[in-house]
């Protein structure tokens, strides 16, 4: 790694997607949970696929993986809850996954200009380089996402 972007060593949630690796800054992960029933319902929010109900909470379903390795993922293991940050406000999202997550600890390099803008930088782990994923550039946020109506199981379902 090269000292001059390096960003200190921190925790990380190491995430797989089909064949690859992925880490998001443990941080930023709320908990790792198994596949429940997505609550699906016509919008054009690219990219979510519907809702999960969580600890009392909405949570958008975010399907990454196209973006991320080309296809869309066919098998699910768990959902990883992600905290995703947009101006003053924060919200869970839920990630498919479809392998075991991992705790490490490492240190980052930082992305540059040249990195897509839902890369937060890159570290090195078991001899592969690995990308970050910022998840607040990643997944849609409530300002550009149009308004969702609630169905009305869901709605009974959190009270």
């Amino acid at each position: 790694m090269n000292p001059r972007n390096d960003l200190g060593s921190q925790s990380f949630v190491l995430l797989r997607l089909g064949d690859r690796r992925f880490a998001m800054i443990a941080s930023q992960i709320a908990e790792l949970v198994a596949p429940s029933r997505v609550f699906r319902f016509p919008h054009r929010t690219e990219n979510v696929e519907g809702v999960i109900l969580r600890r009392g909470r909405i949570v958008p379903v975010c399907d990454v993986s196209e973006k991320l390795i080309g296809k869309n993922l066919l098998t699910r293991r768990f959902y990883l809850i992600a905290v995703r940050n947009y101006r003053e406000k924060s919200e869970w999202v839920a990630l498919p996954v479809t392998g075991e997550c991992e705790l490490i600890a490492t240190e980052m390099s930082a992305a540059t200009e040249a990195d897509a803008p839902y890369v937060a930088g890159w570290i090195s782990y078991d001899g592969n380089v690995i990308e970050v994923l910022n998840i607040d550039a990643l997944t849609p946020g409530p300002v550009t996402a149009p308004a969702v109506c609630v169905p009305l199981e869901m709605q009974e379902a959190t009270t």
